[in-house]
């Protein structure tokens, strides 16, 4: 919030004096928005007040503020209501205000679910699906040759099978290429490439899987587990056979996993992993 008020604070500055040879469109982005104190009361009254002298300018001129928060997996969850209730009072007031958050799925359906602001629950919720694996093959192609970087056609199908199509390994494991290529003088030979693979899973592994299921309860995660002994969708009938449990309660946590993003849909009574290499992560690791 100090961040974002700081930033307000310059921009009606430098939008105040002379607007009309400045910008057009104004917005603000903060990643990893993890502060822990709050704003005191009397701050929060000073927060709105300099927002709403920003708006007012903007709605002048025909423009507005997009304030956009990343990672909230790891914000303050203070930080975030204070953050919503005060763009809610904005847009009570027909303000020119937009607020953009990003983050982990199981992260995206706590915030709705913890009631952080009720407004949240009426704003639109984007998946962003897996790519199709022969685009994510086409964009590793055009990308390395544009950079004068040889690797083999099939070993790039071997990388861009092994994203899954899932937007965060898309972006390692072509990070770990680049950097692959990079010790190798622009090569990237089979050795190099399955480093780089090896490497993008294992940082999925910490920062994503990890992550959710540190949110999952036990019965979420015996659920999940009971998923990994199928090489492909699980059917739900074989879930209650494993678990043990009743069907109404099978039932909750195949709902529960499916808002938080772990698991999917993939026909009637069937469900499937929804994050790539969770299967292979909880096979390697029993007890998590």
């Amino acid at each position: 919030m100090g961040r974002i008020g700081e930033k307000m604070r310059r921009l009606t500055q430098e939008l105040g004096d002379n607007y009309e040879s400045r910008r057009r469109i104004t917005g603000m982005s903060v990643a990893g928005f993890s502060i822990t104190s709050q704003l005191t009361p009397e701050r929060q009254v000073d927060w709105r007040e300099l927002g709403e002298a920003l708006l007012a300018l903007l709605d002048e001129h025909g423009t507005g503020l997009l304030i956009t928060v990343d990672e909230i997996h790891a914000a303050d969850r203070a930080e975030l209501a204070q953050l919503a209730a005060s763009v809610q009072h904005f847009i009570q007031d027909r303000l020119p205000i937009a607020l953009i958050f990003a983050g982990l799925p199981a992260a995206v359906s706590d915030l709705l679910n913890e009631g952080v602001a009720t407004f949240l629950r009426r704003a639109d919720k984007i998946d962003l699906h897996a790519a199709a694996v022969s685009d994510v093959e086409k964009s590793y192609t055009d990308t390395f040759a544009g950079a004068g970087i040889s690797i083999a056609p099939g070993l790039i199908r071997e990388a861009a099978a092994a994203t899954g199509g899932y937007p965060f390994l898309i972006q390692l494991i072509g990070y770990f290429l680049w950097r692959e290529a990079e010790k190798n003088n622009g090569q990237l030979p089979p050795k190099a490439v399955n480093r780089a693979i090896a490497a993008g899973i294992r940082r999925n592994e910490r920062v994503v899987i990890e992550a959710a299921l540190a949110a999952a309860s036990a019965k979420d995660r015996e659920f999940l587990h009971a998923m990994s002994i199928d090489d492909g969708p699980s059917v739900t009938a074989d879930i209650i056979h494993r678990t043990g449990s009743r069907p109404t309660l099978v039932a909750k946590y195949r709902n529960r996993l499916l808002d938080a993003g772990l698991i999917e849909s993939t026909g009637h009574g069937k469900v499937d992993y929804a994050i790539p290499g969770l299967r292979e992560y909880l096979r390697k690791n029993p007890d998590s």
